[in-house]
């Protein structure tokens, strides 16, 4: 399991990599680099193993929980925080052991892969549709085309 919590840790940090990019394209930051950044965010990350969950923390926050000894789980499911010292117990999002889709501020909500879907969420900038292209929704007209986009429908 060590293996599979430094990979997620990986999956934490390259998401917030990909976020601090955009944020300073966006913004045109110059202060210090993206990759500074998420070497002192990946510093903050702290893994904290207790009896039935290991907990992950990013910057003393709460990212999400990762089961080990919950019966009504499987090992390596990841969940997201209700509170400081407990996860969420209504659905995992993903296992660690298996595809999983999550951000750097936490486990994905109930939607695509989690849901039980096989939607992947891109870290991709959100984009209009072209004029006669059509949203992403597959419709030709419409009419929430550019809340679909922005939305990462």
């Amino acid at each position: 399991m060590k293996e599979e919590l430094k990979g997620l840790t990986e999956a934490i940090v390259n998401d917030y990599l990909a976020w601090t990019i955009r944020s300073f394209d966006t913004n045109g930051w110059t202060h210090t680099t993206p990759e500074a950044k998420a070497d002192e965010f990946r510093a903050g990350i702290e893994i904290k193993e207790g009896s039935k969950y290991i907990r992950i923390l990013t910057e003393k926050s709460v990212w999400g929980f990762v089961n080990k000894g919950n019966k009504d789980f499987k090992v390596g499911d990841l969940l997201k925080a209700k509170n400081w010292s407990s996860p969420a117990l209504n659905k995992a999002r993903g296992n660690i052991f298996e595809d999983y889709s999550i951000a750097w501020t936490g486990p994905h909500y109930l939607s695509g892969y989690s849901a039980g879907g096989t939607r992947k969420v891109e870290l991709l900038k959100p984009r209009r549709a072209k004029e006669g292209e059509g949203c992403i929704c597959g419709e030709v007209d419409c009419p929430d085309a550019y809340a679909h986009t922005t939305s990462g429908y």
